[in-house]
């Protein structure tokens, strides 16, 4: 029995504010994972300025390779967007007014008071035979047009716009040309353990053919994904995810994509960052958390505080800069400042403990420590970082020695607090 094949897909960006890295291409990756999980080989990403010829050239060429193209931008009213226009030269569609796009435009003008600008009537000449996208979400209609191999679908750069527009418009399209079959992606969220490390811990491991093993790092945790194929049985897919799961050990906090398997390990698959990790915790334990930082800034309480329903188990958070700010927000002793500094142990465990005291927190966090550039020693160099956990049995420390820029060691450093916690809990 042959191997049904799976269909290809290319991602084409056009705008030279793209190619010129005044403007980070984000719609490409968010549309290269929705496009993978819905069961397409995603084989290309190309970017393309605002010239004509090459437009023309990349629409061509990417129609004789990929079954589906789906382009963000150049659909706006000014000069420089060329989208239509080079469709129309690639394929020998010559553009014609579609009266209810331009209908369209001119409604969403009049529902803000205001008069279409004469340029706009340009958004409303699509492609001849291409079929109109409506965007609800802002001005420029969209397109989708099939031409050498390939149906194509054309969308605004605006990322908010092109991100509904994929979906309510171009998926339900596709679903109506494709039979897909979706891979199962799985995703191991780490803390604490770098990759090179965690391929290390995945050394000799034997994956069942199909199933494609890949890393990525997304400051501060690293990930490992596994794809398998909609054809590998949950039973199979579950066997894979406890020996990886089991491998990765205290560094691995949550799984995505294994809620439905029945894994032997007791691992949580709830998803989600390191702060719902912790979040999860507490709930379950009716604890409650107070935080005070120094160098972090207040990163560990915003981490905490993104999450819908925090104030349930999140009570507060003290920034304490200034030695002053220790003392009288968290009742650090003054002579404890003087013999040993802000940045050390004994500060960092007085910083916990005073806030859980003063908040009356079943536990609190702090950090303490040198994010730089400036005020190292030489025995305090930048990235020394001290935090700690005080719980209702005792207080727990751990010294960091980080590297890198100012926001990187915050980050890092807010991300190990939180990890003190949830290991802790565990």
């Amino acid at each position: 029995m042959s191997t049904p094949t799976v269909p290809l897909a290319e991602i084409l960006s056009q705008g030279d504010e793209v190619v010129t890295g005044q403007v980070v291409d984000s719609n490409a990756a968010w549309l290269a994972e929705k496009l993978t999980h819905m069961g397409f080989l995603v084989v290309r990403h190309t970017s393309v300025g605002d010239r004509l010829a090459d437009l023309v050239q990349a629409f061509t060429e990417a129609s004789g390779r990929a079954d589906v193209v789906v382009c963000s931008g150049g659909l706006g009213p000014t000069e420089d967007d060329l989208t239509a226009e080079a469709i129309a030269q690639a394929f020998g569609r010559p553009l014609a007014l579609d009266e209810v796009a331009l209908a369209d435009l001119i409604a969403k003008y009049e529902r803000f008071r205001r008069v279409m600008p004469e340029v706009n009537r340009k958004q409303a000449w699509l492609p001849e035979g291409s079929q109109r996208l409506d965007n609800d979400w802002g001005t420029a209609p969209g397109f989708a047009v099939e031409a050498g191999r390939a149906w194509m679908a054309f969308m605004p750069g605006v990322p908010r716009e092109m991100k509904r527009m994929f979906e309510h418009r171009v998926v339900p399209l596709i679903a109506e040309r494709f039979h897909l079959l979706p891979a199962h992606l799985v995703t191991f969220r780490t803390t604490g353990c770098g990759e090179s490390n965690l391929q290390e811990m995945l050394t000799g491991l034997a994956l069942p053919e199909g199933v494609v093993l890949a890393f990525r790092t997304k400051l501060p945790e690293n990930h490992v994904k596994l794809r398998f194929p909609a054809s590998m049985p949950a039973s199979g897919m579950a066997a894979v995810v406890d020996e990886v799961g089991g491998r990765l050990g205290r560094h691995l906090f949550t799984i995505e994509g294994a809620e439905s398997l029945e894994l032997s390990g007791a691992f949580d698959t709830a998803g989600g960052d390191l702060a719902a990790r912790v979040a999860r915790q507490l709930l379950a334990r009716e604890a409650t958390l107070a935080t005070a930082e120094s160098c972090t800034g207040g990163r560990v309480a915003v981490s905490c505080t993104l999450h819908s329903g925090s104030s349930a188990w999140f009570l507060e958070g003290a920034v304490t800069y200034s030695n002053a700010a220790k003392v009288r927000q968290l009742g650090v002793p003054e002579a404890l400042l003087e013999a040993h500094g802000a940045v050390s142990e004994p500060v960092a465990r007085a910083m916990a403990e005073g806030i859980r005291e003063r908040a009356g927190a079943t536990y609190g966090l702090s950090t303490t420590g040198i994010a730089g550039p400036t005020g190292a020693t030489p025995d305090k160099p930048v990235g020394t970082v001290h935090i700690a956990l005080a719980t209702p049995s005792g207080t727990e420390h751990r010294e960091l020695h980080l590297s890198g820029e100012r926001d990187r060691i915050q980050i890092l450093a807010a991300s190990a607090a939180l990890d003190l916690l949830r290991r802790h809990l565990a």
